[in-house]
């Protein structure tokens, strides 16, 4: 391990969060409060189609369930910072900007609050979406003539933004399966696009796919594999929250705290997390938490952080070269808290995932246990 990989540090960190600037149902700072309590380091609160910048007032209806959600508010953040106006019958509030928020809780090398936006877009009802993380100016959804069409020109907005500005910032395609809207052939035909989320805790995302869609660690392989078979690069999976609802917590619900990544990087900044995450320098967790990843010219090593009465199993994935039917299969697998997988040199690519027997708390879906996905790796690169 070099100077520089001693030197970082592990962050947590969640890339899809909703609040009331859009469809989410409570305030950026009861958001930001319940992450910074958990245990998070970073947030990128991704709202649909708009930036927490200017003025925004929403009206609550006295004696509705949102009076009691202002009350919670106005009791945590009350005095001289919500600002608010009511009458016999209805109460109006003020959003607070990113600008003014983000004061209350950013701390160097613990807390950071990351500018994004949820591009919402679609084709011929089928929901099309793209985060920005690190956005400087909003972007409008780009629309287009096909589902590959607007994905490819919000995610080259994205891009554009990012070289006429200088600033770091990264696009990711959200839950694909979201309306069943995007499949891995639509994906393979995109370029300057290398995240989508593998895991969404929104309850309508279908994360495992059903008998005539595939899932997302199925298409997870399939567009890793054309990738990599055409030199575009690596497809990198993120677990994310795509949180919307703070107040009622079950499987119903799109809660905060079911999916998040683990970033090693050198600093808390949006520049370094996103140079962390482009060299795939992170993992993707629902629970399980990784002590080490390694890899070499010859092998591959992960190490779990163990938990005291769980078990795990450590897979490893990946596609062969000289076999077209083995896109994704299982090559190895092993049961303990520690795993190599030795390179035989026929590997496309391998990445590690860890399933625990441990059931998920505040699962997406009732049976789900906790697990980890490592990034893919390229054999003696």
């Amino acid at each position: 391990m070099d100077s520089k990989k001693q030197a970082s540090k592990w962050y947590k960190g969640n890339l899809h969060t909703h609040s009331l600037w859009s469809d989410g149902d409570d305030y950026p700072e009861m958001i930001m409060k319940w992450y910074k309590d958990h245990g998070y380091n970073f947030v990128a609160l991704s709202d649909h189609n708009i930036l927490a910048e200017g003025e925004k007032w929403i009206e609550i209806k006295k004696g509705s369930d949102q009076e009691k959600q202002f009350n919670e508010y106005l009791q945590t953040f009350g005095g001289t910072l919500v600002n608010y106006q009511q009458t016999d019958s209805l109460i109006q509030v003020q959003l607070k900007t990113l600008q003014e928020y983000r004061t209350l809780f950013e701390k160097e090398g613990e807390f950071l609050v990351i500018k994004s936006e949820e591009i919402t877009d679609g084709y011929k009802q089928k929901p099309i979406h793209v985060n920005a993380t690190n956005i400087e100016k909003l972007i409008k959804p780009q629309g287009g003539k096909s589902v590959v069409d607007v994905m490819q020109n919000n995610i080259d907005a994205v891009n554009a933004q990012r070289d006429s500005t200088g600033k770091p910032m990264i696009p990711h395609l959200n839950h694909p399966n979201f309306g069943w809207a995007v499949t891995a052939e639509d994906i393979k035909q995109l370029t300057g696009e290398h995240f989508f989320e593998v895991y969404n805790g929104h309850p309508l995302v279908h994360n495992y796919g059903d008998s005539l869609h595939s899932g997302m660690e199925e298409i997870w392989d399939q567009v890793l594999t054309h990738y990599l078979q055409h030199d575009k690069g690596m497809m990198y999976g993120i677990a994310v929250d795509d949180s919307h609802h703070y107040h009622e917590f079950d499987s119903a619900q799109s809660n905060p705290g079911r999916g998040w990544i683990m970033v090693r990087a050198d600093s808390l900044t949006p520049a370094a997390i996103i140079s962390a995450l482009e060299n795939g320098s992170f993992y993707s967790s629902t629970g399980v938490e990784f002590s080490k990843i390694s890899d070499t010219a010859d092998e591959l090593m992960v190490e779990v952080k163990s938990e005291e009465g769980v078990s795990y199993e450590i897979q490893f994935w990946g596609t062969l070269t000289f076999n077209p039917d083995s896109t994704g299969i299982l090559l190895e697998k092993a049961t303990g808290t520690q795993a190599r997988y030795t390179f035989t040199g026929d590997e496309l690519y391998v990445r590690a995932k860890v399933v625990s027997d441990k059931p998920k708390k505040n699962p997406y879906k009732a049976g789900e246990v906790e697990v980890a996905w490592a990034q893919p790796v390229t054999p003696g690169q």
